[in-house]
This record gives C-alpha cells, structure tokens and sequence, in this order.
C-alpha cells in the first residue's frame, strides 16, 4: 500500500424505529484503539441508517481491533437496536480539493 493509502472500514447498519440514541450510545467505542487515525458517523435524516467510516493506519491494527474483547463487547451491546449490517474493508486516499 502506498503512503498516501489508508484502510478505510465502513459500516452501514439499519436500526430499529426510535432506537437511535440507545444504538449511538452503545456504538461509540470508550476509547478509540490504536491505529485507528480517524472516525465519522454518518446517519439518515429519520435516523434508520447509520454508517460508520474510520481510516487505520494497517489493516493489522484494524484487524486486532475487530477481534478484540473490546469490539465483541461493543457489537453485543449493539445487537438489541441493530436490524441489518454490512461492512467493507477498503484502500482510500484522500482527496485534496484544489485551492
């Protein structure tokens, strides 16, 4: 991979009706893992679907991360609100926008 490449990890989930603000509580790590550089949440305007991009620095880091005890932990604790889920691992860069 290149250096201006990056693990990209993005996740789209569909939540239960009015169940929003449980999932968002029980999705938001405690503590951001290491190699993880970068996070965004990104949700319907009903609040149905939410995805979840973040940017590693390897996909090594990401790879300890998704089968930690930590991670295990939090997508129990997103079970009861989740409906649907898919996830993709990709290789990004970064778009500058010319000046």
């Amino acid at each position: 991979m290149s250096e201006e490449q990056q693990v990209v990890w993005i996740t789209t989930r569909r939540i239960k009706e009015g169940s929003y603000e449980d999932f968002r509580r029980a999705w938001r790590p405690a503590a951001f893992p290491p190699g993880m550089v970068w996070a965004y949440e990104c949700f319907a305007a009903d609040r149905s679907e939410v995805v979840g991009i973040s940017i590693w620095d390897s996909l090594a880091s990401r790879e300890a991360y998704r089968l930690s005890d930590v991670e295990a932990e939090r997508r129990r604790a997103m079970a009861p609100y989740v409906e649907s889920e898919t996830a993709g691992i990709y290789s990004g860069r970064e778009l500058r926008m010319p000046a």
